[in-house]
């Protein structure tokens, strides 16, 4: 998704060679023929960004990455269960029209999701080399559906006039939104039970968004738990009013797709104005994930002042140094930025505001083809409990399954996903000022 004022942000954008070296230049910025050097691989222009708050950036020493005061892993607690007549009303989802799930799991623990994982035998458990890690199959899609992909057009609505309407952002109606949403919601309506997280998107508070997920998984509920940014208790969460929900029946398809003018029986569909989305057809986890990253593309760069959303991972030296990786999905953005000698900032989706780089998420989404600890030993070791392994094959060695990650019979698409705090060296809640 992409907004017509990202566009006249990209245009300016002007590689400067190299693979990893790029030149970031902002619609905002004061003087664009003259800039600071920050690094050896990116510049930032003067002006707007020469501010204090930028000047005094978050040296990246043990001060700047992960200490015992930052919650990890137990700490992050907000988990409750509802039962009950009423668990939907007291989740919060009964405004969506889901009301007949008796038991809502919301928030749960790392610790929980494990057990429910192992318990609905949705998967099974990896013996990997750090530490025993939950694996899923997602089934024939192994990655997103982009044709799969689309943007309801309100007429005449703010999405309408701001939405660059194409291939990429594919229109479809109203109409066809209400009876998908309808039938997800019919669907969720005769499951015993549900889960459901709030959360955050967004380490910059000015602009950070609150999301809501309904899954009927809990590997599912799992996947944004370790890519979302995090409630620390219960008490943060008090009030949520999600400024976006997507209800994910993946299991069901839409037999209808060609009344409803779409590609295929998978839709995975967004209305901006009614602030949900629905998912259809697929259970690749991807699509919860650079769903909100599209949204967050269209938001920031109307934000007032603008902010740049930017496809890339961030990392930043002792001295300051901070350093921007673009490229597509599966071209190193995680693997570059996981750079021992560095703090992780995040690996794939980040803003740029007048004070500095702030990342959206609270974890990392990497692909496993061919990984080594010798090659890319962060990700490797970030591999152990609560990280969730995704299309990964598994040999039997003595009864236990070891992780294949050369074997790409499934897919060459086998991710991992794990918090950041994984990643031994990494910068607190994902700010860069």
């Amino acid at each position: 998704m992409l907004a017509t004022s990202s566009r006249i942000l990209l245009r300016t954008a002007t590689g400067i060679g190299g693979k990893t070296a790029i030149r970031a230049l902002v619609a905002r910025a004061g003087n664009s023929s003259a800039y600071s050097t920050l690094g050896a691989n990116i510049r930032i222009p003067q002006g707007h960004y020469q501010s204090d708050k930028w000047i005094k950036q978050q040296v990246a020493h043990k001060s700047a990455v992960a200490t015992e005061e930052e919650p990890i892993r137990g700490d992050y607690n907000s988990s409750v269960t509802y039962h009950g007549a009423d668990a939907c009303s007291k989740a919060g989802i009964d405004s969506l029209g889901i009301n007949g799930p008796s038991t809502i799991y919301k928030n749960q623990t790392f610790e929980q999701l494990f057990q429910h994982e192992v318990k609905n035998n949705e998967g099974k458990i990896a013996s990997a080399e750090y530490g025993e890690t939950f694996t899923v199959d997602t089934g024939k899609f192994t990655g997103r559906s982009p044709k799969d992909k689309w943007i309801v057009r309100n007429i005449g609505s703010e999405s309408d006039a701001n939405i660059d309407w194409g291939k990429v952002n594919q229109p479809t109606t109203p109409e066809v939104f209400d009876e998908l949403y309808e039938k997800a919601v019919n669907y969720f309506n005769t499951l015993d039970k549900a889960y459901v997280f709030d959360g955050f998107c967004g380490a910059n508070p000015t602009s950070r968004r609150k999301i809501r997920f309904v899954h009927e998984m809990a590997w599912q509920q799992h996947f944004v738990t370790n890519m979302f940014i995090r409630a620390d208790t219960e008490s943060q969460l008090e009030g949520f009013e999600p400024d976006f929900t997507i209800i994910n029946a993946c299991s069901q398809v839409d037999e209808d797709w060609q009344r409803h003018g779409l590609n295929s029986e998978v839709a995975v569909v967004f209305n901006i104005e009614k602030k949900c989305a629905v998912i259809f057809g697929t259970w690749y986890g991807g699509e919860n994930k650079k769903g909100i990253f599209s949204l967050m593309n269209y938001w920031l760069p109307m934000s007032s002042p603008p902010e740049f959303p930017m496809h890339c991972s961030a990392n930043v030296g002792n001295a300051g140094d901070s350093a921007l990786f673009f490229g597509l999905s599966g071209t190193g953005k995680t693997t570059l930025s996981a750079d021992p000698h560095r703090a992780l900032i995040g690996d794939d989706e980040h803003g740029w505001d007048e004070d500095g780089i702030f990342n959206f998420e609270g974890g990392c989404y990497a692909k496993t083809i061919n990984l080594t600890e010798k090659t890319e030993p962060d990700i490797y070791r970030a591999i152990h409990k609560d990280a969730l392994l995704e299309n990964v094959a598994l040999v039997d060695q003595g009864g236990k399954l070891i992780p294949d990650y050369f074997d790409t019979s499934k897919t060459e698409n086998g991710r991992v996903s794990y918090p950041i705090f994984h990643i031994d060296n990494y910068v607190r809640l994902g700010l860069r000022r």
